[in-house]
C-alpha cells in the first residue's frame, strides 16, 4: 500500500477575505431628469414631423382618387343604366323572335292580358333576376348572382 498523498488544505489568504458589501449601490446616471424630458419631447416632436409629411402625402393621393371616382361616377352609373336598357331590349327582342308562331302572343303580356295592372302603360318596372337573364347562359346568370360569394 502506498503512503498517503500530501494534500494541502484550502485557506483563506493571509490577512483574510475582503469585507462584503451590503450597502445600496446607486445606479450610473447616464441622463438627468430634464434631460430625459427634452429628449422625449424632442423625439415625440421629431415622429410627429415624420407622421405629418407622410399623411399629407397620402391624403393628397387619396384626395386625388376620391375626386377621380366622384367625377366618374355619374357617367358609370349612366353606363350602367344605359346597358340595362339595351340588355330590356334585347330580351323583348329574343321574345318576340321565339313567341312570333304563337297566335294571340303580344310581347310583354301575357295572352293579351297586361301582366302589371296597377303601373302606368309607360311605366319602367324592374324584371325580376331570372326574368333578366332568362336569355343568358346559365354560368354566366350564376357567375353573377353569386359573385358576392367570391369575396
Amino acid at each position: 500500500m502506498e503512503a498517503a498523498t500530501k494534500y494541502k488544505q484550502d485557506m483563506p489568504p493571509e490577512g483574510g477575505y475582503k469585507s462584503i458589501r451590503f450597502t445600496r449601490l446607486p445606479a450610473k446616471q447616464y441622463f438627468s431628469g430634464y434631460s430625459m424630458f427634452l429628449g422625449f419631447f424632442g423625439v415625440t416632436a421629431g415622429a410627429m414631423y415624420l407622421y405629418y409629411m407622410s399623411y399629407k402625402k397620402w391624403f393628397y393621393e387619396d384626395l386625388e382618387n376620391k375626386g377621380g371616382r366622384l367625377a366618374m361616377q355619374p357617367i358609370l352609373l349612366a353606363e350602367r343604366d344605359r346597358e340595362f336598357l339595351k340588355q330590356l331590349r334585347r330580351n323583348r327582342d329574343e321574345e318576340a323572335k321565339l313567341m312570333a308562331n304563337v297566335p294571340g302572343w303580344e310581347v310583354g303580356t301575357y295572352y293579351g292580358e297586361p301582366i302589371y295592372k296597377t303601373a302606368a302603360p309607360d311605366t319602367l318596372i324592374d324584371p325580376h333576376y331570372d326574368e333578366y337573364f332568362a336569355h343568358a347562359k346559365p354560368a354566366d346568370s350564376n357567375k353573377r348572382k353569386f359573385f358576392r360569394l367570391w369575396i
